[in-house]
Order: structure tokens, then C-alpha cells, then sequence
């Protein structure tokens, strides 16, 4: 059975020129000079976002000194362990950035999930912690003093979330990385969470000293609901879980270029932040290799342009004669 899979070598500077011309073309060139750029613009996501959420959190930690609030300093917790998410991430990016190698033939971009997982387990680390000073402020009360240095860091941890949601977020959808997309809900949830700090204090002066830990608890319950949404995502993502309209949208258009006569085995699956594909489609028989092959090229270009982050398709085709047709 014919298969068809593009493995084009360095560029000349003729194919250079071709490129400035013509910047739709689908050589392998341009996959890896796309991979190297997205994976640059994840890395410098990360580093900003890591330092505007690690300023946050060491502001928030000098009035948790100040105050004594154990909901800020739940608070402050959950955003050290969201700035500390960008680390694995980062070293993730830099390492899907390394060539493929006769060991490691889709090279590293698995990194990237195995990075999720990490995630996971200091979004869990974060929510243990939390609880824990939750419950030993309840079991050992304490007075909550500056109540409105309370308040305030409340905001600030909200803005600087908020700030780092949407920027995470942003690059995120663009560049196609899941684990960047959910560490971007996972900053807004903790923008949120920061504002639960607010009514705490606001419990407090209203002479309701136990309003303080009670918060607590309810951040650390909304950072185990952000863990589970998180661990579902990591789950599906290291399972090869893709998007079913993705599926379906890639099978309308591969049916959709004129020669084929109809597709069948349809797999795709994330790595990293790259989708890759792999179909079979039917072509008339008399079709020469090199003609069949022509077609393969256009039902791979018709799939990269409905799927933005496809970064490669294997495209098989499988001759079928005429009465074949009527027939099926």
C-alpha cells in the first residue's frame, strides 16, 4: 500500500526566496522554523509571567508577616506554586525545541505533558498546604491584625493573576499548548481565590475572627477543584485525547480535495503543542505514484490549513478501481 510522508532537506537560498514568496508552503523547513519560534514565544510567556507572579506572591508574603492572615497566606502559597509551574513548563519548551535523533524520532516534545504532570503535583502540593494552616488556625486561633493590608493584598493578588491569566491565555491559544492554556485558567482561578481573601478580612472586622480560616479552607477547596480540572487535561493529553471537531474537520476536508475518493483511519494526536495526523485515502487506480503522490501533498496542505497547528500528516493512498466505487 502507497504512503506518503514529506522529508525535504535544508533550504537553499532558491527555496529561501520560494519561502518570502510563497509563505504558505508546507515543507519541512517551515514546520521546524514554525516549532522553534512557538516554542521561543512559550519560553518568553513563561519568564514574564513567572516574574509577575513571583512579585505578587513575595509582596503578599511580607503582609502575611505583617498580619498574621491564614487565608493570605494560603493565598500567597498557591501563587508561589503557580509561579513554580512556569519552571517545568519552560524546561519542557526548551527541550521540544531539540531536533529529532535516530533515538528519539519525534524528538522531545513529550516533554511538554510530562511538564503537566508536574503541575499537577505542586497545584496538589499548594492545596495540602493551604489546608493544613487552614485547619491549625482553626484548631489554635490567632488575632488577624491591618486588616486593610489584608484586603489590600487581596486585590494585588487579583490583579497580578489576572495580569498573568491573560497573557498565558493569549499565547497559549496561539501557539497551541494546552498545558499553557490550563496554567492560564489556573492563574484566573487564583485571581479569584485572592479575592475570597478580601471578604475574609471583611468577616473579621465585622466580628467574625473565624471568617479568616474558614476562607482558607474554601481556597484550598477551589485549588483541589482547579487540580481535578487540571489532572483531567494532563490525563487526556498523555492518552493522545484529541478534539472531536478537530477529527471530524480534518475528515470533511481531506474528502473535500478533488482525486480522493474517500478516507478512512483517521488518527491524531498531540505532541507537545504540535498535532500530528495519519489517514488513508481511496484513489482511482490508475493513478501513477507520481500523481498519487501529488495528491497526498494537497490532502496534507488541505488539512494544515483547517488544522493551524498541524505539524505534519502522513497521508496513505489506496487505489480503488471503478466498480469498486458504484460497489462501496
Amino acid at each position: 500500500m502507497p504512503g506518503h510522508g514529506h522529508s525535504h532537506g535544508h533550504r537553499t537560498a532558491k527555496s529561501r526566496l520560494r519561502h518570502l514568496l510563497t509563505p504558505h508552503s508546507h515543507d519541512s523547513a517551515d514546520r521546524v522554523d514554525s516549532a522553534l519560534e512557538t516554542s521561543k514565544r512559550g519560553v518568553r510567556t513563561l519568564i514574564w509571567s513567572f516574574a509577575a507572579l513571583f512579585v505578587t506572591a513575595v509582596a503578599q508574603l511580607v503582609l502575611v508577616l505583617i498580619t498574621g492572615s491564614v487565608a493570605l497566606l494560603g493565598d500567597t502559597i498557591h501563587n508561589f506554586a503557580d509561579a513554580l509551574t512556569a519552571l517545568p513548563l519552560g524546561i519542557a519548551f526548551l527541550l521540544g525545541r531539540r531536533a529529532a535523533t535516530r533515538r528519539y524520532t519525534y524528538g522531545l516534545g513529550r516533554a511538554e505533558d510530562l511538564a503537566g504532570v508536574l503541575v499537577v503535583l505542586l497545584i496538589a502540593a499548594s492545596a495540602f498546604l493551604a489546608g493544613y494552616e487552614s485547619v491549625q488556625r482553626l484548631l489554635d486561633p490567632r488575632p488577624v491584625q491591618h486588616l486593610w493590608v489584608v484586603a489590600a493584598a487581596g486585590v494585588i493578588g487579583f490583579a497580578g493573576n489576572e495580569l498573568v491569566a491573560r497573557y498565558r491565555i493569549t499565547v497559549g491559544r496561539e501557539i497551541g499548548s494546552a498545558a499553557l492554556v490550563a496554567d492560564g485558567l489556573h492563574a484566573r482561578t487564583d485571581g479569584f481565590t485572592s479575592l475570597a481573601v478580601v471578604l475574609g478580612a471583611a468577616g473579621v472586622a465585622f466580628g467574625f475572627p473565624m471568617a479568616d480560616p474558614i476562607i482558607g479552607l474554601a481556597i484550598t477547596v477551589a485549588i483541589l477543584f482547579v487540580l481535578r480540572d487540571a489532572a483531567k487535561e494532563v490525563f487526556r493529553r498523555l492518552m493522545d485525547a484529541v478534539d472531536p471537531a478537530d477529527v471530524d474537520r480534518a475528515e470533511r476536508a481531506a474528502a473535500e480535495v478533488p482525486g480522493v475518493l474517500g478516507t478512512r483511519d483517521l488518527r491524531m494526536r498531540w505532541i507537545g503543542h504540535s498535532l500530528r495526523a495519519e489517514l488513508a485515502v481511496s484513489v482511482e487506480a490508475g493513478l501513477t505514484v507520481t500523481e498519487a503522490h501529488r495528491l497526498a501533498h494537497r490532502v496534507e496542505a488541505r488539512l494544515r490549513e483547517v488544522l493551524p497547528r498541524l505539524a505534519e500528516a502522513v497521508v496513505h493512498t489506496e487505489p480503488v478501481n471503478a466498480h469498486e466505487i458504484v460497489n462501496g
